[in-house]
């Protein structure tokens, strides 16, 4: 070790940074916070350059760890003063200038523009993203350039940036994810957001539910309406009346769901497919839904932020004592689902959401079969199954089963394909198999696009 710390001496590594680290201790205005900075950045420099010039020239481990461990105290110190010029940068413009405006200078003269400090948008913008990451977690960065150091690998400024990007996201990012940001509660009223078709669409190209499901968070519709269109008998509920009606002309129940009463008892119970309110009733909503009603399958459109979260009773209830089955995660985000009434200029998402599935294990009575199976994480692509076929409702006890749908539709399938050479018994089989397939894919939509070739959806 004693070589190792002699070698960096050599090269003014260790006392570069002592300097930019005593530099921003005593800066006062902006400009001084810049020199700091500078200083680490080419302290930072300096290090990359001797760790890869050692690194060819097949150095001892020793060595280049230590000279690592002077690029980190670099990067330690330049993320701090880039948080001190976002702080600087940001008070330099007045409260009422527009995002994107020139920033102004403040009144004391410690302020700055941009160009007076030479630095471009990027690195403002960088700056502010590493000053809101230490705001989150204040411990961020060291921590993170020690991993860096204990795994043995060079630490970068993109390996801080992964750590900052790695933070779930901040409560005010939260309401921009869930389309409530710079929206009051008067404005968001009854936090209804209708959930897209991509995502109904998804759900019924990936698995089947009973021929009865509740909706207990109806609003206007948009999922009971295309369970119907597949086939299902749609029980509609919301706290606020809508005026939403079933096919059959049946006007929802105005009801709050977190005093429904229980239906875990009843073997016709139905099955419970929705987008939950989100927000301080979220987790509530979900234990209740496990406990009282106890449906045989259960489906709901969550944040995936849902997975995570351990001091609240009801998420662990739903979490970790009553887990899901199968949760599918939307590798591309869904269509933004704005409140009720917009009529603003149309965003894009900003929050990564998932089915959350829960299936009763008859033998057991559990959600988790005793543990055996656990949660299975899938990604899937909204796109994919926008030209898919909807799977219907399963077929009610005595008639005939999923299974031997999926073995007659699997045999019609391949003796299609065959159709020009069929004998003449294979023949009076696909004649025998055409309308008992088309009977299981009757309940679809009928205006229901096209397949445009892509993978079949299997059902689970």
């Amino acid at each position: 070790m004693a070589t190792a710390l002699a070698i960096a001496s050599e090269t003014q590594l260790p006392s570069l940074v002592k300097e930019a680290a005593a530099a921003l201790a005593r800066a006062t205005s902006a400009a001084e916070v810049l020199a700091a900075r500078d200083l680490a950045t080419a302290s930072y420099d300096m290090a990359k350059r001797t760790a890869r010039l050692q690194k060819a020239k097949k150095a001892h481990d020793e060595l280049i760890g230590a000279t690592y461990r002077v690029q980190a105290d670099s990067l330690e110190i330049e993320s701090l003063a880039k948080r001190r010029l976002a702080d600087e940068y940001d008070a330099a413009q007045p409260a009422s200038a527009s995002k994107g405006g020139r920033p102004k200078t403040v009144p004391d003269g410690n302020g700055f523009t941009a160009d007076e400090a030479g630095l471009s948008r990027k690195q403002v913008f960088e700056a502010r993203q590493i000053r809101d990451a230490i705001e989150q977690d204040p411990g961020i960065v060291r921590r993170a350039l020690d991993q860096m150091l204990a795994a043995g690998t060079e630490p970068t400024r993109a390996g801080l940036k992964r750590a900052a990007a790695d933070l779930p996201p901040a409560k005010p990012n939260l309401r921009a994810a869930v389309g409530t940001d710079s929206a009051t509660a008067a404005e968001r009223g009854n936090n209804l957001y209708e959930t897209p078709a991509e995502a109904m669409r998804t759900l019924l190209s990936l698995t089947r539910f009973s021929e009865k499901v509740m909706e207990p968070a109806c609003g206007r519709g948009a999922i009971s309406r295309i369970l119907e269109d597949a086939g299902y008998q749609v029980d509609l509920s919301d706290l606020v009346d809508y005026g939403t009606a079933d096919r059959h002309g049946e006007v929802q129940r105005v009801e709050d769901f977190l005093t429904s009463a229980p239906t875990r008892d009843d073997p016709d119970r139905p099955d419970i497919v929705t987008n939950p309110p989100y927000g301080q009733s979220l987790n509530a909503f979900v234990a209740h839904a496990l406990r009282a009603h106890r449906p045989r399958k259960m489906a709901l459109l969550l944040n995936l932020n849902f997975l995570c979260g351990f001091d609240d009773p009801d998420r662990c209830f739903a979490m970790d004592e009553n887990p899901p089955s199968d949760v599918f995660v939307f590798t591309r985000r869904l269509p933004m689902m704005h409140r009720d009434g917009w009529d603003g200029n149309e965003a894009s998402s900003r929050m990564n959401t998932a089915w959350f599935v829960w299936t009763l294990d008859e033998a057991t009575g559990t959600y988790d079969a005793d543990g055996k199976r656990g949660t299975q994480l899938v990604r899937v692509d909204w796109k994919t199954f926008e030209g898919s076929t909807l799977i219907g409702p399963e077929k009610p006890e005595g008639k005939r089963g999923f299974r031997d749908a999926l073995k007659d539709y699997a045999e019609f399938n391949k003796l299609k394909a065959r159709a020009g050479e069929l004998t003449e018994a294979e023949a009076a089989r696909l004649a025998e198999l055409t309308p008992i397939v088309e009977a299981d894919l009757a309940p679809v939509a009928e205006d229901a696009p096209k397949p445009k070739g892509g993978r079949k959806a299997v059902p689970a």
